[in-house]
């Protein structure tokens, strides 16, 4: 699509199929068994976008490109295995010894769970999104994020009256690449799929005790709904923590029906 002529509209014709979407790198088709309306404004034109669409041509749309990166949602079978390898390196602890072969079974535990949630997932309820670089795509994936439908009881309650919210998690990102905006444009597309799956409220999780994330979650809108109660006790030494809840409201885009 990139080599497209820059219309405001692009035309796809497959088979019975006829699609007018909008040239706009911040709009992408995100679930191949759902359908979205696209209007345009000033003639009021509307096509309904087909599974079969979307399975053609989503793949290769960007939810978001802003300065140095831009975020789509993972090919399958050509990267998860790139996905594993950012996700262990961003969450594996160092080991005195063997610290390698250590790291290696981390990174296969990872990939087995990529490919029980692709394998068991609906691809409108999970997505894993990876961020690469705009200018220079021999970067490959520097960061990735998951991103899945839930319905937990306890968070609801702080939700207003919603059914169900996206769960933000696994965020991670290359540690060269790390402090150059690639997590924010993470969770800038993690918005924009939001409001594609017609959800409003996306919800992550972080220790209380990691400033630096808390900061990143704070600017990009999040804000704490729960902490673990005064008598969950931090014990460090064998990997227990406190953690807080964050939340945030995803206003429907205007150009989505």
């Amino acid at each position: 699509m990139a080599n497209l002529p820059p219309h405001n509209y692009y035309t796809f014709t497959k088979e019975s199929l006829r699609l007018q979407i909008p040239h706009n790198p911040r709009i992408w088709i995100g679930s191949r068994s759902c359908s979205w309306r696209i209007k345009n404004k000033n003639s009021g034109l509307v096509r309904a976008a087909s599974a079969e669409f979307q399975e053609t041509f989503a793949p290769f749309e960007y939810l978001i490109c802003r300065e140095n990166w831009r975020v789509r949602r993972m090919m399958e079978t050509q990267e998860i295995r790139d996905v594993a390898y950012v996700q262990a390196e961003a969450f594996h602890e160092p080991m005195l010894l063997f610290n390698h072969l250590f790291f290696e079974f981390f990174k296969a535990e990872v990939l087995s769970g990529l490919v029980y949630r692709l394998r068991n997932s609906p691809p409108d309820r999970y997505a894993c999104l990876v961020a690469e670089s705009i200018h220079d795509l021999n970067k490959g994936i520097v960061g990735v994020v998951d991103v899945t439908v839930q319905r937990e009881g306890p968070i609801l309650e702080y939700l207003h009256s919603m059914d169900e919210y996206l769960y933000v998690s696994g965020i991670a990102v290359l540690s060269k690449f790390r402090r150059q905006g690639a997590a924010t444009a993470l969770l800038e597309a993690c918005d924009v799929l939001c409001s594609l799956w017609g959800f409003r409220y996306l919800v992550l999780r972080a220790f209380e005790d990691d400033y630096g994330a808390q900061t990143l979650y704070s600017r990009a809108g999040y804000s704490i709904i729960y902490r673990d109660p005064p008598w969950v006790l931090p014990l460090p030494w064998i990997g227990v923590r406190r953690r807080v809840i964050m939340a945030k409201k995803v206003d429907k885009p205007e150009n989505v029906e």
